[in-house]
């Protein structure tokens, strides 16, 4: 049985996405690829790995049983090459940090610069999650450090504190909301709302509706925050944003920020490192660097 490291990446992202397509969108194969080299190692096992069906794949116990060794396998060849990048020059280690939107699209970037600029054989492979997913994959493995927020459960992590994001309504200087020292969620459910695209606080928003039954009505969705801003505050609808990135956006644009009082609204983010695992000497590194305040 032989299985190379493209295989285990493959077959762990596509376990933890649960889905093929997810999984080889993640290691960057087609989904003909990634299809043809999951059908080769169940050929080559002799052994089912994986129940495919309509909406997505499910381990069997063999695939299980491959998760866990998996897992293994890449971690002790992470920690390898992170270890052997401390005495040799050419051989670069990469970091698979998964972070919410709050944090890349806030304090993230700031704290990582100074560090990559003084990291010179490692890179950064940095994927956009909710904060539950990157609570799994990291206990799992699957990403070597997490920035996530309390709400996620963090059973098998090693935490430390980040920061704290809030959120806040944006809207046009004339609008009602200008006016208003805090709002809660649900006083706005009836407003033209503008959204992000895609991303994990555009998910996270559309399930806090989701639980209070609300149908929010989007005029339009943007890929970037301070587009979204932008057209808030020219009064096509309110938008929904961390609070630090409006008052940066308020520099140029004419916005009214509301804090949200929503419980959900005030998150307390942090970095994560899986418990049960041994973390590569950068990793470690990385970790305690973006713990600091």
């Amino acid at each position: 049985m032989r299985f190379d490291f493209t295989d285990l990446r493959l077959f762990l992202a596509v376990a933890d996405a649960g889905s093929i397509t997810h999984g080889a969108s993640a290691v960057g194969l087609s989904l003909a690829a990634a299809s043809d080299r999951l059908r080769e190692m169940e050929i080559t096992g002799q052994v089912k790995l994986m129940e495919r069906g309509r909406r997505g794949v499910a381990l069997t116990e063999a695939g299980e049983a491959l998760s866990h060794h998996a897992r293994e396998i890449l971690n002790r060849a992470s920690v390898m090459r992170g270890e052997m990048a401390r005495h040799a020059k050419g051989i670069r280690a990469t970091i698979r940090l998964h972070a919410n939107t709050a944090a890349i699209a806030d304090v993230l970037p700031a704290r990582l610069v100074p560090w990559l600029a003084a990291s010179h054989q490692v890179d950064i492979d940095l994927q956009e999650r909710q904060s539950h997913e990157i609570a799994r994959s990291v206990a799992a493995g699957f990403a070597d450090i997490g920035v996530l927020s309390h709400a996620a459960a963090t059973d098998g992590l090693q935490l430390k504190p980040f920061t704290v994001s809030r959120l806040a309504v944006v809207s046009a200087q004339s609008h009602w909301l200008a006016h208003e020292k805090d709002v809660p969620f649900y006083n706005i459910a009836s407003e033209y709302f503008v959204g992000l695209e895609t991303g994990a606080l555009q998910d996270h928003i559309d399930l806090q509706a989701d639980r209070l039954a609300m149908k929010l009505r989007y005029r339009i969705r943007l890929r970037t925050f301070e587009s979204i801003c932008s057209a808030a505050g020219s009064g096509i609808g309110v938008a929904i944003v961390p609070e630090t990135i409006a008052r940066r956006c308020r520099r140029s644009n004419a916005i009214a920020i509301t804090p949200l009082v929503d419980s959900w609204a005030r998150r307390h983010l942090s970095v994560c490192l899986p418990a049960s695992l041994d973390i590569a000497p950068a990793a470690r590194e990385l970790f305690d660097h973006l713990a600091q305040p």
